[in-house]
């Protein structure tokens, strides 16, 4: 019996866009196809990426942790509104997936000093 899937928490801002370059990709069901993870879904994929903002939510400052936060929140609400991809829905939910990467990498830009 295979064991049931549990999602990686992502723990630095790295690991956090590497999930959402996959949730862009595997929107907006982001379901496993290959069958190598089954129980993958939109509820477990969110769990990753709500946890993994908490675990850089002193990184990246408060505001911009809460900015975050609400795009995590319209972003499945966009998904779960538009399941089939195919009404404007969709594309709102990519955008938010856009602006929380440009939130990161500026948050992690002013922390390198650049």
């Amino acid at each position: 019996m295979q064991k049931p899937y549990a999602p990686y928490i992502p723990k630095s801002i790295s690991e956090l866009m590497d999930l959402l370059g996959w949730m862009i990709l595997h929107s907006p069901k982001f379901e496993d196809d290959s069958g190598h993870f089954p129980g993958q879904s939109i509820d477990t994929e969110f769990f990753a990426l709500n946890e993994g903002l908490k675990s850089i939510r002193k990184k990246v400052g408060e505001e911009n942790y809460q900015k975050l936060a609400e795009l995590s929140e319209q972003m499945r609400v966009h998904f779960e509104a538009d399941p089939e991809d195919k009404t404007e829905d969709g594309i709102k939910g990519r955008d938010c997936i856009m602006d929380m990467e440009d939130i990161l990498r500026a948050s992690n830009r002013s922390k390198l000093g650049r």
